[in-house]
């Protein structure tokens, strides 16, 4: 609620709000031309003055763009962060920060996580010198025992962690990160900064696979972090972002001019696809052919506690079903929908749903008979018909 006299789109510090920022892109108006869309800045290089220096700060367009930075300054602000950098996906987001890690390096990561980055950490780190402990992080006991001091420099949390969407306490496993001198870094693509902060959990690092929420709309691929201000993490920051200038993996200009169109609806649909993905979860929770629903937002999930705590606004638009007849029951479900799309990936305006044990191989800890659904704007009565439609022909037809 607002303060007597004061405009409704300012905090009680007269700052503005959050979503306010979002809307506006962060603002600013082009000086030249007037435009409140941001231009596009399409150069690869720029002029020296006459001393051969400068003067604006750029130099090339491989380590710095003036776009680019307009939506890290944007993403920086809903964060609450430091600074952020841009990648061209997720994936560049979260290896870069991992290899900004002093070799050799230990982490403790989630065994239920982003499954491209969980087995880049089996398989592809070690050759860096680096080495991952993967453990229950909802069970601090375990992330306290998986440390291995003097060795362990990071703590890598995913929550709500995809595909079962279990919740880490972020503030109590910062705390066991710095117990041991380690940093905090925590994946909130699924939260997004809509609901969740995790800077202000006392994290030092927020990933984002920006393909995800912060765009929207299923036509970019980007990732960001976003740093806090202390020494570890500017530590990280500042070899981040020389990695990012020399190996080229900075976000191309007219992805981020798409990014920043992407955040002016952030606040609008996240909040819109968690009320439907609430509903939904209670629709399916009663659907005798679900044998169980996993979404923070019911009172019955074991993170419920911690993520009224940690999230505001809402749980987020994902959740999974698993179907009570099993692995082909799930598959049939999934090919007798007609609204919701067969498709990888989460967060945009559509609808989606996956079987992920099949997209991720033997090794998954995602259970068979399980379907991911990413829930879109679409009306919420025609995603709950499509489902107890398609639930009804798998039984049918089992």
């Amino acid at each position: 609620m607002s303060t007597p006299g004061k405009p409704a789109n300012q905090s009680n510090t007269g700052e503005i709000h959050r979503e306010t920022f979002a809307a506006q892109a962060g603002g600013p108006v082009d000086r030249e031309t007037g435009a409140i869309t941001p231009p596009i800045h399409l150069t690869t290089t720029y002029e020296r003055d006459g001393d051969l220096n400068y003067p604006k700060g750029f130099i090339y367009g491989r380590p710095d763009n003036a776009t680019i930075r307009q939506a890290e300054t944007v993403i920086t602000r809903l964060e609450a962060g430091h600074d952020t950098l841009l990648f061209p996906s997720g994936m560049a987001a979260a290896t870069t920060a991992i290899l900004a890690l002093d070799p050799p390096a230990h982490i403790v990561a989630p065994r239920v996580m982003y499954w491209s980055l969980r087995n880049w950490l089996a398989t592809a780190a070690p050759r860096f010198g680096i080495e991952t402990t993967f453990v229950d992080t909802t069970n601090l006991d375990a992330i306290r025992a998986a440390r291995q001091p003097g060795k362990t420099r990071l703590i890598w949390l995913e929550t709500p962690a995809n595909p079962l969407w279990n919740i880490t306490d972020i503030e109590a496993a910062a705390k066991i990160a710095h117990d041991v001198g380690a940093v905090l870094a925590v994946d909130s693509t699924c939260a997004s900064p809509a609901l969740t902060q995790p800077l202000t959990h006392g994290a030092d690092i927020v990933m984002h696979s920006a393909t995800k929420y912060l765009n929207g709309h299923s036509d970019v691929l980007a990732g960001s972090l976003t740093f806090k201000e202390n020494n570890p993490a500017l530590a990280m920051m500042e070899r981040a972002a020389s990695h990012r200038a020399s190996l080229g993996a900075i976000l191309g200009p007219v992805e981020a001019a798409l990014l920043l169109r992407g955040m002016r609806t952030l606040f609008v649909r996240v909040r819109h696809q968690s009320a439907t993905a609430l509903d939904i979860a209670g629709s399916m929770a009663a659907n005798p052919a679900v044998a169980q629903v996993l979404y923070p937002g019911l009172p019955d999930h074991t993170g419920h506690v911690i993520a009224k705590r940690q999230m505001s606004g809402g749980f987020g638009g994902m959740l999974s079903i698993r179907i009570a007849a099993g692995e082909a029951a799930a598959i049939r479900t999934a090919a007798a929908l007609k609204v919701w799309k067969r498709a990888t990936s989460l967060g945009g305006v559509e609808s989606l749903v996956e079987h992920r044990a099949s997209i991720e191989g033997a090794d998954s800890p995602c259970p068979p008979d399980l379907l991911r659904l990413s829930v879109g704007l679409e009306n919420p009565a025609d995603l709950i018909a499509d489902l107890d439609n398609a639930l009804q022909k798998s039984v049918i037809n089992n």
